[in-house]
């Protein structure tokens, strides 16, 4: 039987920082991300059916998740799903992951390892969180771990929400309250994990020099950020390809005329691999738009998988 996992114990196997590092270490191994396939999206009458393979460095591993607008009224999680991990030459099962658990580890660590490049040598930031649900509490936890924060704004529909996330960034140990998208204006770092279909602030506020970090979405008629700030913004992606297919916040301001070719700076794996500087630019905002891949996801459940083995055998 195939072992699976739960979010507690992938949750007691990895820290956001060492999932991080997985992926910087599979980068540097040679992983390219603009050779990782295409997510597969088939829409299905609960929300959308989401299909991700990958394979690299001896193992393969691929993610059904699905995406349930509906859920969150039912008081269930809006992404579902399971992530298989095989042998690579075999293709034998590994272990089943809780895909929820493991979306919510990567995808922190995706940004974190962007933020550990971006804005090395900083202080801790003034941040801005907008959201409430596990993609903000990961975000939250990784960025204390990796950067620290001066303090902490949520900003979410859901004034409940948004309370008990002010009260867990509280219990550890941040400067924390409840707020509103204005916030920006003083904010060093704003991060965004919501899934919301239109920008979620005024990107003519964002100081220059701020970072801006947007997760919540992968669709190409969805974003986050506004078209002021994409245009103002030196702008990171994990892979142009990925980036040109799904980016709703750098492909709705190409298709009004705004952007141009060349307009992303740098990939998450040019940052790693030192093929282009850190910015240094103090005139203008940092964005980081991340869609989320499957290869985050493989490079996180093998670093998952050897550190079971890892603990077994201590």
């Amino acid at each position: 039987m195939i072992p699976q996992w739960s979010a507690a114990r992938m949750a007691a196997l990895l820290t956001p920082t060492e999932a991080a590092d997985a992926l910087a270490d599979a980068l540097r191994a040679g992983l390219d991300p603009e050779a990782c396939p295409p997510r597969t999206a088939l829409p299905v009458p609960g929300g959308e059916l989401l299909l991700m393979p990958a394979a690299f460095g001896g193992y393969a591993g691929v993610k059904v998740a699905g995406v349930a607008p509906g859920n969150p009224a039912r008081g269930l999680p809006r992404i579902t799903g399971s992530y298989l991990l095989l042998d690579g030459p075999t293709l034998s099962p590994l272990a089943l992951f809780d895909g929820a658990a493991l979306t919510a580890l990567r995808t922190p660590a995706v940004s974190a390892l962007a933020l550990r490049h971006l804005t090395r040598g900083e202080k801790p930031p003034r941040m801005v969180l907008f959201g409430s649900g596990p993609q903000a509490y990961g975000h939250l936890e990784a960025v204390l771990a990796e950067r620290g924060a001066a303090d902490v704004v949520v900003v979410a529909r859901d004034p409940a929400g948004a309370a008990k996330l002010v009260a867990h960034a509280r219990a550890l140990g941040a400067e924390a309250r409840t707020g509103t998208a204005s916030a920006v204006e003083e904010a060093e770092l704003i991060v965004c994990c919501t899934a919301a279909r239109a920008p979620l602030f005024d990107g003519r506020l964002v100081a220059p020099g701020a970072t801006v970090v947007a997760v919540g979405s992968h669709e190409p008629d969805a974003r986050e950020t506004d078209s002021a700030l994409v245009r103002r913004a030196v702008v990171y992606v994990e892979s142009r390809a990925a980036a040109l297919r799904e980016a709703g916040d750098l492909l709705i301001p190409e298709a009004e005329g705004l952007l141009g070719p060349g307009h992303v700076a740098g990939t998450l794996a040019d940052l790693v691999a030192g093929r282009v500087p850190p910015p240094g630019r103090a005139d203008a905002p940092r964005l980081f738009k991340s869609v989320g891949m499957a290869w985050e996801d493989l490079a996180v459940a093998v670093a998952l998988y050897r550190a079971a083995g890892a603990s077994r055998a201590t």
